[in-house]
């Protein structure tokens, strides 16, 4: 629970916290966008990245967080060659089912000291390992409270849990989307967008800062125009308010590419079109999109990986009609048999590893780089049906909504290390 004793200590952890100011940071000691490529002191910039979302979480200072264990994984990672990780910046206390707990906020003005130190510490570390940062700022989805939790704090306390029966799909990120049209909504989230990039506007450490995690005008096949105008509008002032507070620093939505932009290019290249968005971002999840089935991987794989390849072609071709980079910076694939655990071979998702990585090598002009989700290293399901519980501390990089070990890389999973460190290695 945050009390008016942490909402004073809040105010002493973001002095404490502080980043890099900007007068130490040389201009080249940030990312940067040259045509369609990225820069980084005046050479060409391409990584091998992951997601890790929890990076604040494991660097708190707290019973739940672990910085032995933060220290070792960024060590694990940097062995790999993984060189930029895509990292949440916010989280919003929540109603909602599978929120995560503790937030990095509530309705108030009350940042969670031991998380805002959290991540200050991570990026600390992250530092110290060349290591760059991708920051998102919320979230489409209910996993760290996000837009739908906004807008419950200004509507009377009304909200829709994801997967409720009684209101199934679209009725989540149609409702969700409202966000984008409730100024009281966006004036919270924008208080919190001026606190945290202010902390950090003189951190080279991060390459960018992001909108959202996966922001969608809507789940409806036509999202109405008026809502194609409040997300849009979103977009550019948030871009906006971001730029002038932390000018050197990047900033790209967090989309997912078509699929989070209701299946229309028009709707997608309009999102990215701003100048204040620096390049585009693209997210490809074969089984949550029916691709692939996890019963059977082996029948279904072919024509899986055949529909990525266009996806990853479509962005191409939007990235370079925009003339901007691409980054594709979620990708996962389900373990041999749909497991969860360690033990389960991950033979697929190796070669969907590849695939993804062959694409980025073979596009150097126009992809910069790209993130797996994502990095479990030490962590490890805690109970036996791979649900995440309130109280847990064993973070993995399966948010709490989400079977824990479904889409992570385990410290154990060699061979797609391997995959990994090979792709890093082929790209330095």
């Amino acid at each position: 629970m945050i009390t008016r004793r942490s909402v004073l200590g809040s105010a002493a952890a973001l002095a404490g916290a502080a980043a890099l100011p900007a007068s130490a940071a040389a201009p080249g000691d940030f990312v940067s966008t040259k045509g369609t490529g990225l820069t980084l002191a005046g050479k060409p910039y391409r990584f091998a990245g992951s997601n890790m979302w929890y990076a604040a979480w494991l660097g708190a200072d707290a019973p739940w967080g672990n910085r032995d264990r933060l220290r070792r994984e960024l060590d694990a990672l940097a062995d790999m060659g993984v060189r930029n990780l895509r990292i949440a910046a916010s989280a919003e206390d929540s109603p909602l089912k599978n929120s995560v707990k503790p937030a990095f906020r509530t309705r108030g003005n009350a940042w969670n000291p031991a998380l805002v130190d959290g991540l200050a510490y991570a990026l600390a570390e992250m530092g110290k390992r060349d290591i760059k940062a991708v920051l998102y700022l919320t979230n489409f989805w209910e996993w760290s409270g996000g837009m739908m939790t906004y807008l419950s704090w200004v509507n009377g306390g009304k909200y829709l849990n994801m997967n409720d029966p009684a209101h199934p799909w679209p009725e989540f990120p149609d409702m969700a989307a409202q966000f984008y049209a409730n100024s009281e909504a966006v004036a919270l989230f924008h208080d919190y967008v001026r606190a945290t990039v202010k902390r950090h506007a003189g951190d080279p450490v991060i390459m960018a800062w992001q909108l959202a995690n996966e922001p969608r005008p809507g789940g409806s096949p036509k999202a109405p125009e008026p809502l194609l105008a409040a997300y849009n509008g979103w977009i550019q002032g948030t871009a906006k308010l971001i730029k002038s507070l932390s000018p050197r620093h990047m900033v790209s939505t967090g989309s997912e590419g078509l699929k989070g932009s209701i299946e229309r290019a028009d709707v997608y290249k309009a999102a990215h079109a701003f100048p204040e968005i620096d390049y585009l971002t693209a997210h490809i999840w074969p089984l949550n999109w029916g691709w692939v089935d996890a019963k059977d991987i082996a029948g279904t794989n072919d024509a899986s990986f055949a529909k990525v390849r266009e996806y990853i072609a479509q962005h191409i071709a939007l990235a370079t009609a925009i003339g901007k980079p691409l980054v594709i910076e979620e990708f996962g694939y389900p373990r041999d048999g749909g497991g969860y655990d360690p033990e389960s071979a991950t033979s697929f998702k190796d070669l969907y590893y590849k695939l993804i990585y062959a694409a980025v090598e073979a596009n150097p002009g126009i992809i910069a780089g790209s993130n797996f989700w994502a990095w479990n290293g030490e962590g490890r399901p805690v109970h036996g049906d791979h649900r995440f519980r309130p109280g847990d501390t064993a973070w993995l990089g399966d948010p709490p909504h989400e079977p824990q070990g479904w889409y992570g890389v385990f410290d154990s999973d060699a061979s797609t290390r391997a995959v990994i460190q090979a792709h890093a290695a082929a790209l330095a």
